[in-house]
């Protein structure tokens, strides 16, 4: 039997099964299930107190390990489908998504919380649209990246039409407002035209423009004004626009090395807001101290690493838009990751972006798992692809 080339071994049979990346597959499950049992403990008080849940302690427990169920299926289903179909429906998807996005605007059809309309009620659930159209970005801007491979030192070819309809989205998210999925958005977009090969000095002169944008869109919103100078110096109002940030960090520092055990956090006990989503990594740095910290940031990063070393391979066996796409799902992971640990950690402004792939939330379940499966299809077929065979 001859020897492959590329893996430096013997081909297999063309039957023999294409193996999965343990390096991403075990540590992605690692945080999906680490976050199940991170949420029952930062939502233990929150369920009790609540006359919603019918004060039982497992309520988020129940639906969340609901969620995740449901995710794991639909990503065992997404994993099925060949990466060329997900290129070939990819514009498709993407105006679904902008269509669910402008629906949630629609009065009596989109749901309030907090004073942000995101959601759209579908029964015992809520479809929050802007999580889906993170995954749909990442599908659109590699598509769009990989037709337009031969224009990206083109300004009128190459960015104005992604630029069009990222602004019509972005306009979007911030009618509802959502500013994090804005930012983490067009994030995507920009770092897959980036990977994609578009001119540097145009892409440094866009950078400077949306960073302007960014500063423009803060300073003329009072309550994110307010945020900034919370950020900065939280303990001044710390029972007012100071108090999340404020307890985030008394959390941190009541965790120490190894935390204070499992369970026994103090500040989800009605202290610190919205525990079981976007301040999960605080309940988990007081409960499990910096190793439990560590650990979760190690295996975020070991996670995108393996999402940009597929993307690598692919692009490599000429498999363009499966490289865009595993490394677009990388800069997904990775911006709203740091983001999320960085308002934790009280080194950037109170933004709410959940923990991907951890926190709370049915919706943002549900794209992580369906783009996971899509990242391990895209490594599927390139140690298909490796060992000769057809995909």
């Amino acid at each position: 039997m001859p020897a492959s080339p590329r893996l430096g071994g013997a081909i297999p049979s063309a039957h023999a099964p294409a193996e999965l990346d343990p390096l991403l597959l075990w540590p992605a499950l690692g945080l999906l299930f680490f976050g199940l049992v991170m949420v029952y403990s930062a939502s233990i008080a929150t369920a009790e107190g609540s006359r919603f849940t019918g004060f039982s302690s497992s309520y988020f427990l129940i639906r969340h390990g609901f969620f995740l169920a449901i995710g794991l299926v639909a990503g065992v289903m997404a994993f099925q489908i060949p990466v060329r179909f997900w290129q070939q429906v990819a514009p498709w998807l993407f105006v679904a998504g902008v269509v669910l996005i402008a629906v949630v605007l629609v009065p009596h059809i989109g749901r309030a919380v907090n004073g942000a309309q995101r959601w759209i009620p579908l029964g015992p659930v809520n479809l929050q649209p802007s999580e889906l159209m993170k995954l749909f970005a990442v599908l659109y801007a590699a598509d769009y990246t990989t037709r337009k491979l031969a224009d990206m030192d083109s300004f009128r070819r190459g960015f104005v039409p992604m630029a069009v309809v990222m602004l019509l989205v972005g306009g979007l998210l911030l009618r509802e407002p959502d500013f994090g999925a804005f930012v983490v958005i067009i994030s995507i977009a920009m770092g897959i035209l980036f990977l994609g090969g578009i001119n540097a000095r145009l892409f440094g002169i866009l950078f400077v423009v949306l960073l302007l944008a960014f500063i423009f869109l803060i300073w003329t919103s009072p309550y994110r004004r307010e945020r900034i100078f919370g950020f900065m110096d939280p303990w001044q109002d710390a029972f007012g626009k100071g108090y999340q940030l404020s307890h985030a960090l008394i959390a941190f520092g009541r965790g120490e090395w190894f935390g204070v055990g499992l369970g026994a956090s103090v500040e989800k006990l009605f202290y610190l807001p919205e525990a079981h989503t976007d301040f999960l990594l605080a309940v988990i740095a007081e409960e499990l101290g910096l190793a439990g910290v560590v650990g979760v940031v190690g295996l975020f990063a070991l996670v995108v690493q393996r999402c940009f070393a597929i993307g690598r391979q692919s692009i490599a066996l000429d498999r363009v838009y499966g490289g865009l796409v595993a490394q677009g799902i990388g800069l997904w992971l990775g911006v709203q990751s740091f983001i999320n640990m960085g308002v934790n950690m009280g080194l950037l402004p109170t933004k709410g972006l959940t923990l991907p792939l951890m926190s709370f939330g049915g919706s943002g379940l549900l794209a992580n798992c369906i783009a996971l499966a899509i990242l391990l299809r895209i490594d599927y077929e390139n140690r298909s692809v490796m060992r000769g065979q057809r995909v």
